[in-house]
């Protein structure tokens, strides 16, 4: 099949649905397009769909995103939220990767729940001590219902796309913020429904979680007490956050944050007490993340340097767009792993 050297990356998410174009020329990757529309727009909802609506709905919204942003790419990656895939990782001894395959799907069986006819598998191999040639190795496994593939397969035929690839977000945000300096990082990416926790080493994934918190929580908490419309909540959390002058919403707001910097605390100090090194960074995504206040609070409960990198560093783009970027840069971490990932199997 031919593959031109653009590609769409689109993040099918429980707030909204977010569309990223990126091509690559020369020696560098360049922003084209991208745009976004609310779920909230989205018609005819679908309680058996994991995704919340009917294909079509979903299909006819990208349409319209890819309109509106002028996205005449076809080629497509999607990615597939945390909560459609089963993840593990397990140990295994040095092997040829022609070995691989088979030492997996041979493990994978006793850590996924459904049977593996009924899944696909992806993952990633670091060894454990990178210095040692014959080192064990570490697999970083997840696991895609077959059922979620046929979704996603649907979604792309219908929205006139072509389907490149499919990958599990984690490792998306692992492209976007992992580096070559062999850093250790926690991503802390805040999503609508659910949340998850990962490590990196470097460019690699070392371990992932999901977990029961969602920026839904918080937006919540913010309406009971202000009695505001909902529309204008994540307006008000990213101009005034945890500086809101109402005292109670503070105090509810960060009681539900308290929660999260355990969740965060007990990841990192389980993993520094298997390793015996330190995470060096906490890295905040998810649109979440910009709320004022909230990188200054996990600095100072955590007592680690806390940041919100920005999703399209290493990209090329306008400067005119510089203060648009870093604002909607947290929300389009996920997209942004896809389309790179779409360009980095065009290199190979």
């Amino acid at each position: 099949m031919f593959f031109s050297k653009k590609i769409i990356g689109i993040d099918i998410g429980v707030g909204s649905i977010k569309i990223v174009e990126i091509s690559h020329s020369g020696n560098k990757n360049n922003l084209l397009n991208y745009g976004e529309l609310k779920t909230e727009f989205i018609k005819n909802p679908s309680k058996g769909s994991f995704l919340k609506f009917s294909n079509d709905s979903i299909a006819e919204a990208i349409r319209v995103i890819l309109i509106e942003s002028k996205i005449r790419t076809k080629e497509v990656i999607f990615s597939i939220p945390d909560f459609s895939t089963f993840f593990t990782s397990f140990e295994i001894p040095y092997m040829t990767q022609k070995e691989i395959p088979g030492a997996i799907n041979y493990n994978a069986s006793q850590f996924i729940t459904l049977p593996i006819s009924e899944v696909a598998l992806d993952w990633q191999i670091m060894k454990k001590n990178p210095e040692d040639k014959n080192s064990s190795m570490i697999v970083l496994l997840i696991a895609i219902p077959n059922k979620v593939i046929q979704d996603y397969q649907i979604i792309a035929r219908l929205s006139g796309l072509e389907l490149y690839a499919l990958e599990a977000e984690v490792f998306g945000l692992t492209r976007v913020f992992g580096k070559d300096d062999q850093k250790i990082r926690c991503i802390l990416d805040i999503g609508v429904e659910s949340s998850t926790i990962s490590i990196t080493e470097g460019k690699y994934l070392r371990k992932s979680y999901s977990f029961d918190f969602s920026s839904s929580k918080i937006n919540n908490e913010i309406e009971s007490v202000l009695k505001i419309d909902k529309n204008k909540i994540e307006d008000l959390k990213i101009k005034e956050g945890l500086m809101m002058q109402d005292k109670n919403v503070v105090s509810g707001v960060l009681s539900l944050i308290d929660n999260l910097v355990s969740e965060v605390k007990v990841v990192v100090d389980n993993f520094e007490k298997e390793e015996k090194r330190p995470i060096q960074e906490i890295c905040l995504t998810g649109g979440t993340a910009n709320m004022i206040g909230l990188k200054d609070y996990f600095k100072k409960q955590i007592n680690k340097e806390v940041s919100v990198p920005n999703c399209f560093s290493g990209i090329s783009y306008p400067s005119s767009l510089e203060s648009s970027i870093l604002e909607l840069s947290p929300r389009f971490s996920v997209a942004v792993g896809a389309s790179l990932f779409g360009l980095q199997k065009f290199e190979i």
